[in-house]
C-alpha cells in the first residue's frame, strides 16, 4: 500500500470472505470487522469473488526483502486497482483503528503523491 519513511513496505490482508463487513458503505471502520470493499477485482487471475481489504493491524514487510522476492518471481503482482478506487481504499486504511501513526504518515505520503 505504501513505504515508510525507513523503507519498510505497509500491508494489509486482501479476502473474499465477507464476515459482517459491507459492500455500502465500502469504508468500513466498525465492528467485528473493519473493511473496504473493492468488489470483484480480477477474475482472469483467480479474483473473481467479491472482495475487501480487512484493515485490522498487519506488520509491515521488510521492503528489501519484498524487492528480492519480486525480482526471484517469489512473489508477483496479479492486479492493479484504477487511481480512484486505490486513493479510497487508502483513505478508508489510513483512518482505520489499528493503522499505526507511522503507517498512516506512510499512507497519507502515498495519497499526496497520487495526486
Amino acid at each position: 500500500m505504501a513505504l515508510t519513511r525507513g523503507g519498510d513496505v505497509v500491508l494489509r490482508l486482501l479476502t473474499s470472505r465477507q464476515h459482517g463487513r459491507p459492500e455500502l458503505p465500502p469504508c468500513y471502520h466498525g465492528d467485528p470487522y473493519p473493511g473496504f470493499y473493492l468488489g470483484v477485482i480480477n477474475a482472469a487471475v483467480g479474483l473473481g469473488s467479491k472482495s475487501w481489504l480487512d484493515l485490522r493491524g498487519l506488520e509491515d514487510a521488510d521492503g528489501i526483502d519484498m524487492s528480492k522476492d519480486l525480482a526471484a518471481a517469489v512473489s508477483s503482482v496479479v492486479a492493479a486497482l484504477d487511481n480512484a478506487s486505490l486513493k479510497a481504499a487508502l483513505q478508508c486504511t489510513a483512518a482505520a483503528d489499528d493503522t499505526t501513526q507511522t503507517q498512516e504518515w506512510a499512507i497519507r505520503d502515498q495519497l499526496a503523491k497520487l495526486g
